[in-house]
């Protein structure tokens, strides 16, 4: 089997569609992908898990009932369980996500912007 790297460039560079997450690896139970975000995404918390947001590229704001978190390029934020937050892009922002394997992206199944999970790239 060949050793080979995962390079988010390359695996974002395969889709075009926002706020649709990919998977690009997995480590145990917890999935890694990647993600381009733009706009408004909608209120939701995680009841079980933590979620972990790493900004690959351009900027995202991450919202909560109490303020908000401003991340750059390179830069991350776990965002714990439970904790009801908004992400938001004004530009289009790349980011790669890590959270638990089957983990829906907000708490309503039948929101526009909930994507599949366990779609891979």
């Amino acid at each position: 089997m060949p050793h080979k790297p995962i390079n988010f460039k390359e695996k974002l560079s395969l889709f075009s569609e926002q706020w649709s997450p990919k998977v690009i690896a997995e480590m145990n139970d917890y999935q890694f992908k990647v993600v381009k975000l733009q706009g408004d995404f909608v209120w939701h918390d995680h009841k079980d898990t933590d979620e972990t947001f790493i900004v690959l590229a351009g900027r995202l704001r991450i919202d909560f009932r109490d303020g908000y978190v401003e991340l750059c390029e390179g830069e991350m934020y776990v965002v714990p369980k439970g904790v009801e937050h908004k992400p938001y892009a004004k530009e289009e922002a790349q980011v790669l996500l890590i959270e638990p394997r089957g983990v829906v992206n907000t708490g309503d199944e039948n929101d526009s912007k909930t994507a599949e999970n366990d779609v891979w790239i």
